[in-house]
C-alpha cells in the first residue's frame, strides 16, 4: 500500500529547556511495560511530571521504532471535533479527499512502526479512548504512550502511576551526602541553582530543604514554583509561609488526594504573593491558548484601570515569579503558562466576571491581526506573516471558537475564517479551512458580503479536494448572493473558480472563456490577489488550448508584477503554469521555472505548489530519459499530493500528463525498479525531497557532493547506506547482515560523519540521487 508523506517537522520532539532530574526507575518501568503492551498510560496528578517523563522515554526509545516517534500535544485543544485534525496535522497528514480524517490516519499508521505519544488526554478522554481503540485494532505495529490524570479505560491498557519524587523521611540525617540520594532534593538544588547561581547543598540549611521537599510532597511543579521565591525569601521564610498557607487550606474537597491539595495550596500561595495588578494580568493572560507575545498581552490585558504601558513591567514580574514562561525562538520572544497555572487563572477570570469581556478583547486582537495579514499579504512580508500566523495558530483557533459561541459574532467568524483561508491553504490545512467555514456558514445564514466570500472560498477548497458536488452548490449560492448584493469582485472570483471547475472536468474551451471573463472583472478594480491568480490560471488555460504565445505573455507579466511587489505565492503559481506550458516546447525553460518555484518554497512552505513542482520536475526528468530520478520525484509528488488532500486527477489536464508520464517511466524501468524508486521518493522527508529535486544536500556535505569528490565509505558502509535508503532500522540491518545491532549503529554513525549529514533521511536522499554509484550498483537509466 502506498504510504502518505510525513512532514519533516513531525518527528521532532519538544526540546526540554531545563534538565531532566531523576525518574530512573519510572523510565526503566515505562520501557519494560512498552515492550509488552501496545498502550501505556502514564497517570498521576497535575504537576507531577507526566509530560517530561513521556518525552524522555519517547526520546530514549526513538531508535527502537523503524518509523520513529510522533508527539501530539492536546492540552491546548478545546474543540473535541478537531481532535482527529490535530492528530493528523502532527502526523503531517492534513487532508484526504472524500474520506474521514480518522480513516486517513489509520491508513497512514497501518504499515508503520511508530511510538505515538498523546499528551494531556484527560479533558478529551472519550475522544482519546475511541481513537486509541481503533488504532490498536487496525495498526498492529503502532504502540501508544499516553499521559492523563486518569486511566483511559481502553481494553488492553497498561497504566503506570507517576509518583511524586522521593522525599527525605523525617528520620533522615539531613547531611548533603544523605540528601543527594533523593530526586526531590536534586530537583530543588538544580532549580535553586538557576535562581541563585552557586547554590549547592554544602553550606545550606539541609534540614530546611528536607522539610520543604516533604511539605511539597515531591511534586516537581510545586518544587519549581517554590524555588523561584529564593530570589526574595530565605529557606526558612519559604517554609514558614508554606506551612501557614497549608493550614489555611479549606476549599478543596476532603477526599481529594493530598498531592492535589498541596499543589492547589501552592498555586493559591503564589497567587496571593502577587500584587493585585499581577493577579489581574495572570487571570487575563489565561484567555490565550498556547503562547502569546508582548503586544498581544498589552492589548488583551488592558482595561479597567490597567493601562497598556503598565503591562510590560507586570509581564516581567510574572516571568520572574515563574507564572509566565519566556520562550525565545528565531529572535522572537513569546510567553506561555503551564496548563495548571492557566486553568487557575481562568477560574479567577470567571470569578471576577471578566471572562466574556477579556475573551472579547482576545477575539478583537486576532480579528485585527487577520485583517492586517490580508492587507499586507501581497508584498515582501509573506514569509514573516506565515511564520507569525503559524505561531498564533492555537490563538486563532480559540478566537474563532469564541466567536461561534457569542450571539451576533457569527459574521465575525465568517470574516476571520475566510481571510485565514489563504494562510491555511498555503500550509495545506484545507480540511481545517472547510471545518471553520462550514461552522461559520451554519451560524450565519443571512445574506452578506462575508457569507458570499466564505461560500466562494469553501467552494474553491472543495474543488481542490475533488468534492465537486459541494463546490457546485456553494459556488451557485455565492454567485446568487454576489449578484443580489452587487459584489463585482466576488462575481469575478466565482467566475474564476467556475472556470477552474470547467477545466477540471476537461472542458478547456469553457474554462478559457470563464477565466478570461474573470480576468476582465479583476482588471477594472484593485483586487491584486485575484488579478494575479486569474492571470496565472487564464495563461495556463491558453497554453492548454494551443495559444502558447498569448499564455506565456500573460504568465510572464504575472511573474514581473509579483517580482516588483516582492510577492512569492502567486509568483510560484505563475512559474509553475509557465513550466507546464513550456514542457513540450522549451524543456530547459520548463525545468528552470519549476526549480525557481520550488526554491521560493524555502521562504513560504506552500504544500500544494510543492506537490505541483515535484510533479513537473518528474515530467522533465522523464523527457531527459532520467527515469530513476523521474520515478523518485513522482513518489515525492504523490506523498505531497496526499499530504494536502488532493491528486493530479482532480484537474484533468494535469491528470492526463501525469498518467502518460507514469506509463512511460514504468515501461522504461520495469515494474520492480519503478516501484522501488517511487517508494524511495515517497518515503523522503519534505526537506530531503526538496534537496533531491533541486540537486542540493545538507550544508555540511554540500561542497563534497558538488565537487564530485567520492566520500571515503568502505564497501560495508556503502552496503549499509543502501539498506538505510530502503527504510531499514539498525536492528533490521543487523539481522539482514548477521551483525550485532551495535555494530550496525556504529556503521550508520560513521556514514553520517563521513557524509556530513545529521539524519538517516539525508543518507537515503544521497543514495537515491545516485551519488553513491561508484562502488555500488544502482539500476541505470
Amino acid at each position: 500500500m502506498a504510504r502518505p508523506n510525513v512532514l519533516e517537522s513531525v518527528e521532532t520532539l519538544p526540546v526540554d529547556v531545563t534538565s531532566f532530574v531523576g525518574r530512573r526507575q519510572q523510565v526503566t518501568d515505562a520501557k519494560r511495560l512498552l515492550a509488552s503492551s501496545r498502550l501505556l498510560t502514564l497517570t498521576g496528578p497535575g504537576g507531577v511530571g507526566k509530560t517530561r517523563l513521556a518525552l524522555h522515554v519517547a526520546a530514549a526509545m526513538r531508535r527502537s521504532f523503524r518509523d520513529g516517534v510522533r508527539f501530539v500535544e492536546l492540552a491546548e485543544l478545546r474543540d473535541s471535533s478537531l481532535f482527529a485534525h490535530t492528530v493528523a496535522a502532527q502526523l503531517g497528514l492534513h487532508d484526504q479527499p472524500s474520506r474521514t480524517t480518522l480513516d486517513m490516519i489509520i491508513e497512514y499508521l497501518r504499515s508503520r512502526e511508530v511510538l505515538l505519544t498523546l499528551d494531556n488526554c484527560e479533558h478529551l478522554i472519550d475522544d482519546c479512548a475511541l481513537f486509541i481503540d481503533v488504532v490498536v485494532r487496525a495498526c498492529p505495529q503502532v504502540q501508544i504512550l499516553a499521559t492523563s490524570r486518569q486511566s483511559l479505560g481502553v481494553y488492553g491498557e497498561t497504566t503506570l502511576v507517576v509518583p511524586p519524587l522521593p522525599v527525605p523521611s523525617a528520620e533522615a540525617v539531613p547531611s548533603p551526602d544523605a540528601l543527594t540520594q533523593y530526586d526531590s532534593v536534586k530537583l530543588f538544588v538544580d532549580r535553586a541553582g538557576a535562581v541563585l547561581p552557586g547554590f549547592s547543598l554544602p553550606g545550606q540549611d539541609c534540614a530546611a530543604i528536607a522539610r520543604l521537599c516533604r511539605a511539597l510532597d515531591g511534586i516537581p511543579l510545586a518544587i519549581e514554583l517554590a524555588t523561584v521565591w529564593l530570589r526574595a525569601l530565605s529557606l526558612g521564610q519559604i517554609e514558614e509561609r508554606l506551612s501557614e498557607r497549608y493550614r489555611l487550606l479549606t476549599v478543596s474537597p476532603r477526599n481529594a488526594p493530598t498531592r492535589q491539595r498541596t499543589l492547589q495550596a501552592l498555586i493559591d500561595w503564589s497567587y496571593d504573593l502577587c500584587s493585585p495588578p499581577e493577579q489581574q494580568l495572570w487571570a487575563r493572560a489565561s484567555a490565550f491558548s498556547g503562547s502569546f507575545d508582548l503586544d498581544g498581552i498589552e492589548y488583551v490585558g488592558a482595561g479597567d484601570g490597567m493601562a497598556p504601558e503598565e503591562i510590560r513591567n507586570i509581564v516581567f514580574s510574572l516571568v520572574d515569579k515563574s507564572i509566565l514562561i519566556r520562550d525565545e525562538r528565531e529572535g522572537c520572544v513569546r510567553y506561555r503558562m503551564l496548563e495548571t497555572i492557566r486553568e487557575y487563572g481562568e477560574a479567577r477570570l470567571v470569578a471576577a466576571d471578566e471572562y466574556v469581556a477579556v475573551h472579547g478583547r482576545h477575539r478583537d486582537w486576532y480579528v485585527r491581526m487577520v485583517e492586517q495579514f490580508q492587507a499586507e499579504w501581497m508584498g515582501p512580508d509573506q514569509d514573516s506573516w506565515i511564520l507569525r500566523l503559524r505561531r498564533e495558530h492555537a490563538n486563532l483557533r480559540a478566537a474563532l471558537g469564541f466567536c461561534l459561541t457569542q450571539p451576533g459574532d457569527a459574521v465575525v467568524a465568517l470574516r476571520m475564517a475566510d481571510k485565514l483561508g489563504t494562510y491555511l491553504g498555503v500550509q495545506g490545512f484545507n480540511s481545517v479551512t472547510r471545518h471553520w467555514l462550514d461552522q461559520a456558514l451554519a451560524a450565519s445564514s443571512e445574506p452578506s458580503p462575508e457569507r458570499t466570500s466564505a461560500l466562494r472560498r469553501n467552494g474553491w477548497v472543495a474543488l481542490l479536494q475533488g468534492d465537486v458536488d459541494a463546490a457546485r452548490a456553494q459556488l451557485a449560492e455565492a454567485a446568487d448572493l454576489a449578484g443580489e448584493l452587487g459584489l463585482t469582485k466576488e462575481s469575478a472570483y466565482v467566475t474564476l473558480v467556475e472556470g477552474v471547475k470547467a477545466a477540471s472536468s476537461g472542458d478547456t474551451e469553457k474554462a478559457e472563456r470563464l477565466t478570461g471573463d474573470a480576468l476582465s472583472g479583476f482588471s477594472s478594480g484593485d483586487e491584486v490577489s485575484g488579478k494575479l491568480l486569474a492571470m496565472s490560471i487564464h495563461g495556463f488555460i491558453l497554453g492548454l488550448n494551443g495559444q502558447r504565445e498569448r499564455g506565456l505573455a500573460l504568465l510572464e507579466e504575472a511573474v514581473a508584477l509579483t517580482v516588483r511587489r516582492g510577492e512569492v505565492i502567486w509568483r510560484s503559481w505563475a512559474l509553475l503554469a509557465l513550466s507546464f506550458v513550456e514542457l513540450d516546447h522549451d524543456l530547459a525553460r520548463a525545468e528552470a521555472a519549476a526549480r525557481e518555484a520550488l526554491n521560493l518554497r524555502r521562504r513560504v512552505s506552500a504544500k500544494f505548489l510543492m506537490a505541483f513542482a515535484f510533479e513537473v520536475l518528474a515530467w522533465v526528468s522523464e523527457r531527459q530519459a532520467r527515469h530513476v530520478r523521474a520515478a523518485t520525484l513522482s513518489g515525492a509528488a504523490a506523498a505531497m499530493w496526499q499530504a494536502v488532500g488532493t491528486a493530479p486527477d482532480t484537474f484533468q489536464p494535469v491528470g492526463v500528463v501525469h498518467h502518460q508520464h507514469i506509463g512511460t517511466v514504468r515501461a522504461a524501468l520495469g515494474d520492480d525498479r519503478y516501484d522501488a524508486a517511487f517508494q524511495r521518493g515517497r518515503d523522503l522527508s519534505e526537506q530531503a525531497a526538496v534537496d533531491y529535486a533541486l540537486g542540493t544536500t545538507a550544508p555540511a556535505g554540500e561542497q563534497r557532493q558538488v565537487s564530485g569528490e567520492e566520500p571515503d565509505l568502505t564497501p560495508r558502509e556503502r552496503q549499509i547506506a543502501k539498506l538505510v535508503s530502503e527504510g531499514l532500522t539498525n536492528k533490521e540491518i543487523a539481522t539482514r547482515l548477521v551483525i550485532a545491532p551495535r555494530t550496525a549503529e556504529g556503521h550508520v554513525q560513521r556514514i553520517l560523519t563521513k557524509l556530513g549529514f545529521s539524519s538517516r533521511a539525508q543518507i537515503a536522499a544521497w543514495y537515491v540521487s545516485g551519488q553513491h554509484a561508484r562502488g555500488l550498483s544502482l539500476p541505470s537509466n
